[in-house]
């Protein structure tokens, strides 16, 4: 087997996942590491959220890690076609997670020939050999929004005591596809919904606004940068000559994750892409530098 990218968990309420609360759906904790996967071609080999990892060239000390645990040797011995996909759990934006729980890799999804086995199959697998996974918080059938905002505050895997909660969940319907015909998961972020919450809240004065303004000030949030910034930190270090990378990274985001709330909140606007871009690029450039600082 060659590395494979692990598929992009889209926002719930995007088309991408349109009708994906119809039926049984599990609730997983999300936590705050880095995507990383595991699968056997001959030994075992270790992979980042875009790319192969080597012990000369790592991602956060996972693959020099994961090449000295017995335990997933022993797995793939017996389970050669499957591959392992994770979280490597290192310093991210949260920073409340036990002290224990840091530096290890939990299993979140397991392929078999292309295809995601559900949690009770993987789960027994998994056990067998003593590998981390992170468990559901429920299993619902047909939750409605407002029932998926409450299990937010269910997020305490891996926290402290009283230090808070998770940074968001993720909902997998394993018997869904979407209309793309596409096996697909959806994702709701705590701090992403807080600042909608938020910004809707705040009485701006919208009149002198353009559309690419309010789209900006809306959805390139504080949150989306610091998590991407921190992504690419993890995966190669931090240096000045990445900043262009992090700017068409966050605009990137911009235009794939949110489009379609933009759509149906502004109803088919005329957009200035041009403008829309300097107007991201802009509001990266301007929190950069207290990241940096802050770093």
């Amino acid at each position: 087997m060659e590395f494979k990218k692990y598929q992009h968990v889209e926002r719930l309420g995007s088309d991408e996942v349109e009708g994906i609360l119809k039926g049984i759906c599990y609730v997983f904790p999300k936590i705050d590491g880095t995507n990383s996967q595991l699968w056997w071609d001959n030994d075992l080999k270790a992979g980042s959220r875009n790319r192969e990892l080597s012990v000369a060239n790592d991602n956060a000390g996972f693959c020099d890690w994961a090449l000295k645990q017995e335990k997933f040797y022993n797995f793939f011995n017996k389970y050669k076609n499957l591959r392992l996909y994770g979280e490597w759990l290192v310093p991210h934006t949260l920073r409340i997670y036990k002290i224990s729980a840091w530096n290890n890799f939990y299993v979140f999804d397991v392929i078999e020939d292309e295809k995601y086995l559900r949690y009770e199959d993987y789960k027994i697998l998994l056990d067998e050999f003593g590998i981390d996974y992170i468990p559901p918080i429920c299993k619902i059938e047909n939750p409605n929004f407002e029932r998926l905002i409450s299990l937010l505050d269910k997020n305490t895997y891996l926290i402290e005591d009283g230090k808070g909660f998770g940074e968001g969940i993720v909902i997998k319907n394993y018997d869904y596809k979407n209309k793309y015909g596409r096996v697909v998961w959806a994702k709701l972020i705590r701090n992403g919904f807080k600042e909608l919450q938020l910004k809707n809240e705040i009485t701006i004065v919208k009149e002198k606004m353009s559309i690419e303004d309010k789209i900006v000030n809306k959805y390139v949030t504080e949150s989306l940068i610091e998590k991407e910034f921190a992504k690419m930190k993890n995966e190669s270090g931090w240096s000045s000559s990445q900043i262009p990378k992090l700017l068409s990274t966050v605009f990137y985001c911009l235009i794939t994750e949110e489009m379609w709330h933009i759509l149906k909140e502004f109803k088919n606007p005329t957009i200035d892409f041009k403008k829309l871009q300097e107007l991201s690029y802009m509001k990266v450039k301007e929190y950069l530098s207290k990241i940096v600082v802050d770093r």
